[in-house]
Formats: structure tokens, C-alpha cells, sequence
């Protein structure tokens, strides 16, 4: 079953008009969260929106929001007067146009979502809207409002339907000059960009999302797993960067080692296959059965609670 719509309006190009919904694309609800709790006595804490001046705690229907123009001093702004300012993309995906997709610096990508048409009708428009795209090999350039702001999204077509990315604003991108002015200008030389490219063709391939495995989520596992299991955690010695005297010489090894498991021939271990829910890993509590895998996918009910 589909996670619920985040967001449903309608998708326009020109005149060609159609019902759509916007869903997440991604999902972190399978990795594993923690609650914070009491030390002493092991019940979980539990956070209090209050007054920061008497302490004392404050309904929701009490609180409002707050521009700070200077320390202490507010404007205060109501729900009534944000929707007031509700524009026509809170409704509307207007395409506005169309560009490369390699135009699209990649700083500028935030998060992407699914785009279907809602509902019954206006599946004629989408396909068009779609293949428009699809054919013409561009990204569709267009506007949409999503908790409160309105965010530049870019939608390509994806099988029977279109991904769209949402997009960072020009001055929520940091110059990267500030990071970069102060690195040395070394020259390389040919010698040792030929070994480095030789050892970047010994581990070239192709990309497949299928063999990444998330180690620090199943060293997670393993330590909850140990826990219950009443073994002693003992801590692991971290690995130590060693500092490169001879860059030539650790290139030159670099290449020796890997073109070692190419003369092995050993066959490849086969990739995990991502789990439908990561917290399948962990071992069932003695004296009750294994869950189902139909449970297993739906997310724990802490899941939803603040994670520490």
C-alpha cells in the first residue's frame, strides 16, 4: 500500500491541466531510532513546550510564531496570515520551463518524490505531460508549496510516472570558495595520475544500490542483539591513518593490492538483498514467536517518536 500523499493539487502545462499527488520517493523509517531516557530509572523523557521566562508549560493552542527582529523583541505572526499568503503553486505545479538536466548542479538537489495523477481522471493529460518530457530528454522546471514554503521542483519522467526533485535556492548554496582558497596548488605528475587512473580502472563497475550495505545500521544490530543477549560489550580497536611519506611508493602498492583479488579468482559474495525492514535483523524475544514479515514492514510504533 502507497504511504499517504504529502501533497495533492494539480500539474499544468499551458492549457494541459491534470490531478496529481506528490509521495515521498525515500524512506528512513527502517533504520533504527532511539528514545532518550532516565538513567536512574529507565522511564523514556518526555519533552514540554513552556514558557522560557516562568517554566510553566504552554498548550498548543497558545503558541503562535515569531519573527525575532532584535534579543527579546518579537513580531508574531498567526496561521490565519501565513494562509493569507498561500500562493498559486500551494495548489499548483505550474511548468515554467524546460532545461539539460545536466544544467542541474547537483548542490541544488534536496529531495526527490513520486508524481502520479490522483484520482481516475487526467491520466490522458499526464501521459502526455510525461512523454513531452520523456521524448524531448529535458527536466521540467516548475514551482510547489510543501510545509509552509514554496520550493522549485524538478520533474523528469520515470516509467509510468515523473520524479520530482526539489530544489535549493541560489542563496542557500555556500560559495565554495570559502572551503577551497586556502588548499595548496600541487602539480601531479604524469606518472602518478597514470598509476591512480590504473587503479581506478581495476575497480570500476557499475552502479548498483542492491550490494550497498549500511554497516554502521548492522553494527547497530549486532550491539542490540549482544545487549540482549547478556554478552559484555567490549570495545573494538579503531583503525589508524598512517601518514604517506612516498606518495609514488603507496601508489605502487595501492595497484599491487588491488589486482590481488583478481588473481584469486575467489567467486564474489553474493550482495545482501536490501531488507523490507531492517529491524527484521534483530533476534525475536525469547518465549514469543518470530513476527510475521507482513508486521515486520510496518514501522515501529517509536518509530514516529522523537529519535535522540
Amino acid at each position: 500500500m502507497a504511504p499517504r500523499a504529502n501533497w495533492k493539487g494539480f500539474l499544468r502545462l499551458s492549457l494541459v491541466t491534470c490531478p496529481v499527488a506528490l509521495y515521498p520517493a525515500t524512506s528512513e523509517s527502517e533504520k533504527i531510532s532511539f528514545n532518550q531516557l532516565n538513567r536512574q530509572t529507565g522511564h523514556r523523557i518526555k519533552y514540554l513546550k513552556v514558557d522560557a521566562d516562568t517554566g510553566d508549560e504552554v498548550a498548543n493552542e497558545d503558541i503562535v510564531k515569531g519573527y525575532e527582529l532584535e534579543k527579546g523583541q518579537y513580531i508574531e505572526v498567526t496561521k490565519e496570515e501565513l494562509e493569507e499568503l498561500a500562493l498559486e503553486s500551494t495548489r499548483t505545479i505550474e511548468i515554467d520551463e524546460f532545461v539539460d538536466r545536466s544544467d542541474i548542479d547537483p548542490r541544488y538537489l534536496i529531495r526527490p518524490y513520486y508524481l502520479r495523477p490522483d484520482g481516475k481522471v487526467g491520466h490522458d493529460a499526464f501521459a502526455v505531460i510525461r512523454e513531452t518530457i520523456r521524448e524531448m530528454d529535458k527536466v521540467a522546471i516548475g514551482r510547489v508549496v510543501l510545509t509552509n514554503r514554496e520550493h522549485i521542483i524538478a520533474l523528469e519522467a520515470r516509467d509510468k510516472g515523473l520524479i520530482g526533485t526539489l530544489l535549493r535556492y541560489p542563496y542557500e548554496v555556500r560559495d565554495p570558495a570559502e572551503y577551497f582558497e586556502d588548499i595548496q596548488d600541487v602539480k601531479v605528475t604524469k606518472d602518478m595520475l597514470d598509476l591512480a587512473k590504473h587503479i581506478v580502472n581495476q575497480k570500476a563497475g557499475n552502479f548498483e544500490p542492491d550490494k550497498f550495505e549500511d554497516h554502521y545500521e548492522t553494527a547497530l544490530v549486532d550491539l542490540i542483539n549482544q545487549k540482549r543477549a547478556g554478552k559484555v560489550i567490549r570495545p573494538k580497536e579503531r583503525p589508524k591513518g598512517e601518514n604517506v611519506v612516498d606518495l609514488m611508493e603507496a601508489l605502487r602498492k595501492s595497484v599491487g593490492r588491488e589486482a590481488a583479488p583478481a588473481k584469486a579468482a575467489k567467486p564474489a559474495k553474493k550482495p545482501k538483498k536490501a531488507s523490507a525492514g531492517q529491524k527484521e535483523m534483530l533476534m525475536p524475544i525469547a518465549g514469543k514467536k518470530p513476527a510475521k514479515e507482513t508486521t515486520a514492514k510496518k514501522p515501529a510504533a517509536g518509530a514516529r517518536r522523537k529519535s535522540a
